[in-house]
């Protein structure tokens, strides 16, 4: 294609611009100025005209190529829940894109109805060069979703573990398990020996994983033994919490203590103690985890996520300064809050 006679313009020329004078795409256009090998001659020699009879600067090109990659990773919206007081994800959220902002990436949000659009979602996003790749939330035991990227070849990581093998990479997550055991440990400091908890459904990995800390950290401090009653499980709502709670603490020997594995529990657990007359430390230490804005406002101990050090890896991972994605396989340590629900006993 011949090249068309170059338009005066008023403002600086752009990529586009050299591109419709020389007759060809703006990808030759890129090419030519990165991988002349791969352009013909006649056709490098038309760009290179239409660059300088248009007074354009590679780097001025430069910049517009970078503004039309990709540069953005992708995560899903969760649908919120009337029931619960967490706010976590919407805190993910935002640390992800601040850790993207720290590296020129930025994030784009999408919302699907399950599991299988969310993948179908990703792998379109993807092909079609809108992102470079995507971040997976909130994992369960056999999710679909990592399986069906990595086959098709989707850039992925996972905020939460998806696999059981030690070898599998792909994932950032918060160590739970010690999570718990540090509550436990705090209260145990305190002089409590009965420390309920109150967790979510069996199959649940999160869950699964501070149950297990609950068991793990009283078995070290010796109150296993005869506890095993203590430990009440419930779907992560505010009533659930109320109800598990007003029925280890409206007993004969009730604990002193309770861990929550979330702040929407430990909120239930709260209304319960209050229903029942006691005093909030003082009669029954409490403690949630996530440390909500809520755990703020209702000066309740609870355990810290550290976000912005999980969005940091998960960005460092997808958008590595080589530009390949690398594996990781991450698990952080979060931090114990101490509030006044959790005093300790005189």
């Amino acid at each position: 294609m011949p090249a068309r006679p170059a338009v005066p313009r008023s403002g600086p020329a752009t990529i586009a611009d050299v591109a419709a004078a020389a007759g060809v795409s703006k990808q030759t256009v890129s090419n030519v100025m990165n991988y002349p090998a791969k352009v013909r001659e006649e056709t490098r020699e038309r760009v290179r005209r239409a660059v300088a009879e248009l007074g354009f600067q590679p780097n001025r090109m430069a910049r517009a190529l970078r503004s039309s990659t990709a540069g953005m990773i992708a995560c899903r919206i969760e649908p919120v829940s009337s029931h619960s007081l967490a706010h976590l994800h919407d805190r993910f959220l935002h640390a992800l894109a601040e850790a993207g902002q720290a590296v020129g990436r930025h994030l784009m949000l999408f919302a699907v109805d399950d599991a299988e659009d969310e993948a179908a979602t990703c792998v379109q996003l993807v092909r079609t060069g809108s992102v470079e790749g995507v971040v997976l939330y909130n994992l369960v035991p056999g999710d679909p979703r990592p399986p069906a990227l990595r086959e098709a070849g989707v850039p992925f990581v996972c905020f939460g573990r998806f696999s059981d093998d030690a070898e599998a990479t792909g994932w950032v997550d918060v160590d739970n398990a010690a999570g718990v055991g540090a509550v436990v440990d705090h209260l145990a400091e305190c002089g409590h020996r009965r420390i309920g908890f109150l967790g979510f459904p069996e199959g649940h990995r999160v869950g699964d994983d501070r149950a297990a800390g609950w068991v793990t950290a009283m078995d070290r401090h010796g109150l296993l033994a005869g506890s095993h009653r203590l430990d009440v499980r419930g779907e992560d709502t505010w009533v659930s919490g109320a109800r598990t709670a007003r029925g280890l603490l409206d007993r004969a020997d009730p604990p002193t203590a309770l861990v929550a594995a979330s702040d929407t529990l430990a909120a239930g657990a709260l209304q319960a103690v209050r229903d029942l007359g006691l005093a909030l430390g003082e009669d029954v230490a409490l403690v949630g985890y996530d440390d909500t804005p809520s755990a703020e406002v209702l000066d309740l101990s609870s355990v810290r996520q550290p976000l912005p050090e999980v969005g940091r890896r998960i960005v460092e991972a997808l958008c590595p300064a080589g530009g390949t994605p690398v594996p990781v396989a991450s698990l952080l340590a979060p931090e114990l809050v101490v509030r006044g629900s959790s005093r300790r006993r005189t």
